[in-house]
């Protein structure tokens, strides 16, 4: 990967065995349409994909042996018809790279305006050489649109007869990977035509699926800059719209075609398909007559606005500068302020975990766009409420109160088929009432506690308060969960659960406070409400004695130890190689467990309790999970062990970028990228948020000179900017009569929007030896690199 001027990532070359990763790396979304970065010509390619946030098909779970309350329906992603497909024959021979010669091909993808250049040189095998670029937006304040701005012009001396095909093309062959059990499933011709229609370079497809019963429209308009002599037309089937241009282009001529997409869709009511083609067109033409440039446009003043927020400035590696844009970029571009809908696993760029919704979203995205972007939360949180009736529904299948919200799903329902790492996770319910009460905390926003957020406090509270017991020593334990770690399954008291739970009931207890009456509604009563308290209170936090330190769950500590010097390179990832009966019995961590509680419930540990619990758990942990390096590095920073921070940091940033863990076809994992963005501004920047008031304790490692963010709080731009020595706090949007509290080191400061704050940092403590990991599992060591 070459990074260019810190705003851009490009990547020049053909190579094949990269075509997935760059699918992805590259891949545009708005929260609405994702567009995988396929080449123009769609061949060759590695896995073609246009998704739309919410739209799948399901498919029947098999089970060799059923049982109670097994899933038996399960949601996958599927792609809706592609627009991006622009097909160019020179003198009859297509645009191919595997074939002729190719004198330059580069794709840059500019972090700023959102946009995605393709610029190719190539000479085909009858020796007519050709220049081509392009340009893709998905367009972040239309919905509905996404456009691709294509230009061809010879290079040679003599003319060149092209042809042109812009194609909508539904029902494409995605390739199936078997060799990894974490693989999206694949359901071949998942769409069903109801319509097509075509005038001129104008036309519309519209499909829906069977078993989902959704329905889906996609429509496209093209302006055509063209030389005398060209001839253009159409022809359409159920499952294509093509538009044909072709003629002779001489040296110094250019032909352009911009096409302009537009895509909806709806569930399968009582409407006619006909209402839906009418309303995409409606868009992509009103794309057209407003034009390319004016969609870039809007695209840089969108981004403009957001970047204003969410830059962060790096000052000391110019690798992790554009790597962390990069990842802010796709946090920002993977969600929406201005519907209801939440974030996949991979957002819109690939179809890996089937497109699901998984706990990495309240646990790990959502608290970064709290601070970043708050309207993204909120509308994910909607998204929740809006599916609690399925949560109710599961928990009354399993026999508990209140709401179980599903593992994995994209329609609302539970689709993990292997219960001891789904149904057992319940801290994903936690981790959405978690959620609720830092969105509300960091933005003051009563409206959505008062409506969606109490009734997710409250449904989630009554399924701790039935799930849980009480022993005779007068202690509350949740026993039978799997908590982060998916190397332990079905353990008493995960502590990252009864943490994040206890949480959960005093945060449902306080809001029912707050709001008597809509606690009413929902048939809270004071004695309830006591009992929440009293479970928190007396919630079981298992720590072991001699070892001095809290174990994971009770009784980790004292399992048998992981072999881990025998392990090979490619014994990684274990789940691979090992079975879980092996992984489950034994102290060997997949990804932050107890270490991710430190970050998230920071204060109910004290600093020498972390000291030596990150210790003993960095060196049983394996990170075969693209979500670990973050929370190990926010950890390490807060311990002082800043280069083993630094280095985490780096694998979080370049976890997709390098493809670090060999999934990035599937599509990015935005956890990481989020981890990315906590490891600076929690781990160096020192942000601790769960007492409901920004903390700061910052404390730069060796390889970074300066460090600046931004972040919103209660609806004020505070920006941080981080020197070795010294910290500046200040409001550069509001007003003198503004007072922002923070704290800074613990020392309470009130920040005015007249003047910022300059507070000095003191040297971090010598820490001690680096805490050692398991054996070849250590990150590459960057922070002592020149």
């Amino acid at each position: 990967m070459q990074a260019d001027q810190n705003w851009r990532v490009r990547r020049s070359g053909v190579d094949l065995d990269r075509l997935g990763e760059n699918e992805s790396i590259f891949a545009l979304s708005n929260g609405w349409i994702g567009w995988r970065a396929t080449l123009d010509e769609g061949r060759p390619g590695e896995m073609p994909g246009t998704y739309l946030n919410g739209f799948h098909e399901q498919r029947t779970l098999t089970y060799p042996e059923d049982g109670y309350a097994f899933p038996q329906h399960s949601d996958t992603v599927i792609s809706a018809p592609n627009a991006t497909l622009i097909r160019l024959y020179v003198g009859g021979e297509p645009l191919d790279l595997r074939t002729g010669t190719v004198r330059g091909h580069e794709q840059e993808l500019d972090l700023r305006s959102g946009l995605l250049h393709r610029h190719t040189e190539w000479i085909s095998p009858a020796g007519h050489a050709v220049r081509v670029r392009s340009t893709r937006l998905v367009s972040l304040p239309r919905r509905p649109v996404a456009a691709v701005d294509y230009r061809v012009e010879p290079l040679g001396d003599d003319p060149i007869e092209v042809r042109v095909c812009s194609d909508v093309q539904a029902n494409e062959r995605v390739p199936e990977r078997d060799d990894d059990p974490r693989a999206a499933s694949i359901i071949d011709d998942p769409l069903t035509a109801e319509l097509h229609r075509q005038d001129g370079g104008s036309g519309v497809l519209v499909h829906r699926t069977d078993r989902s019963a959704q329905r889906v429209a996609v429509a496209v308009t093209h302006h055509i800059e063209a030389p005398d002599g060209f001839d253009s037309g159409g022809d359409r089937t159920p499952d294509r719209l093509r538009t044909t241009v072709e003629g002779r282009l001489r040296p110094g001529e250019r032909l352009r075609i911009t096409k302009f997409a537009g895509y909806e869709c709806a569930p399968v009511d009582g409407t006619p398909a006909d209402e839906l083609a009418d309303q995409v067109l409606a868009e992509a033409t009103a794309a057209r007559e407003d034009g390319f440039d004016a969609l870039v446009a809007e695209q840089r003043d969108a981004l403009e606005g957001l970047w204003r927020v969410a830059d962060i400035e790096l000052d000391g590696d110019g690798e992790l500068q554009p790597a962390i844009r990069f990842a802010v970029f796709h946090l920002l571009q993977a969600g929406r302020a201005d519907g209801d809908r939440t974030i996949p696993a991979k957002g819109l760029t690939g179809n890996g975990y089937d497109g699901h919704v998984l706990w990495d979203t309240e646990s790990y995205v959502l608290p970064v766009l709290t601070y970043l972007a708050p309207d993204v939360t909120r509308g994910a949180l909607r998204w929740r409420h809006a599916h609690l009736t399925e949560a109710r529904e599961r928990a009354a299948e399993l026999r508990l109160p209140g709401a179980t919200f599903p593992w994995r799903t994209i329609g609302g329902r539970e689709c993990s088929g292997y219960w001891p790492a789904g149904t057992a996770a319940l801290h994903v319910n936690a981790d959405i009432a978690d959620t609720v009460l830092r969105h509300v905390a960091a933005t003051g926003d009563d409206d959505l506690l008062a409506g969606p957020g109490v009734e997710l406090l409250v449904e989630t509270a009554r399924l701790w308060a039935g799930f849980g017991h009480w022993t005779d020593d007068g202690t509350f334990h949740l026993t039978g969960v799997t908590g982060p770690d998916e190397y332990a399954a079905l353990v008493d008291d995960n502590i990252f659960t009864n943490l994040m739970a206890r949480r959960n009931l005093r945060g449902a207890a306080d809001a029912a406070e707050r709001h008597p009456d809509r606690a009413t509604a929902l048939g809270v009563e004071p004695a309830e409400v006591a009992g929440w308290r009293a479970a928190a209170d007396a919630m079981h936090v298992p720590y072991d004695r001699k070892r001095g330190v809290h174990q994971q769950a009770t009784g980790f500590t004292e399992q048998p130890d992981w072999d881990f010097a025998a392990m090979k390179s490619d014994d990684y990832p274990l789940l691979l190689r090992f079975p879980y009966l092996e992984l489950y019995r034994k102290q060997v961590v997949k990804q932050a467990d107890l270490v991710l509680a430190m970050q998230r419930c920071p204060g109910e540990f004290t600093a020498e309790e972390k000291t030596r619990n990150f210790a003993y758990y960095e060196a049983r942990t394996v990170r075969d999970s693209s979500l670990s390096a973050g929370p190990q590095a926010v950890l390490a920073a807060e311990v002082g062990h800043l280069d083993l921070a630094y280095d985490l940091f780096a694998e979080a940033a370049l976890h997709d970028l390098a493809d670090l863990g060999d999934k990035t076809t599937d599509g990015l994992h935005l956890a990481a990228l989020a981890g990315a963005w906590s490891a600076l501004v929690a781990g160096f920047g020192g942000l601790r948020d769960d007492r409901g008031v920004l903390d700061f304790d910052p404390r730069l490692p060796a390889k970074i000179r300066r460090l600046a963010f931004g972040l919103r709080w209660r609806g004020e731009l505070l920006r941080v900017t981080l020197t070795p020595d010294e910290a500046r706090y200040e409001l550069p949007d509001a007003g003198p009569s503004v007072t922002v509290e923070l704290t800074h080191r613990s020392e309470l400061v009130r920040l005015t929007g007249s003047e910022p704050a300059v507070l000095p940092i003191p040297p971090v403590p010598d820490p001690g030896p680096e805490p050692s990991s398991p054996h070849g599992r250590r990150p590459a060591r960057r922070s002592r690199e020149s």
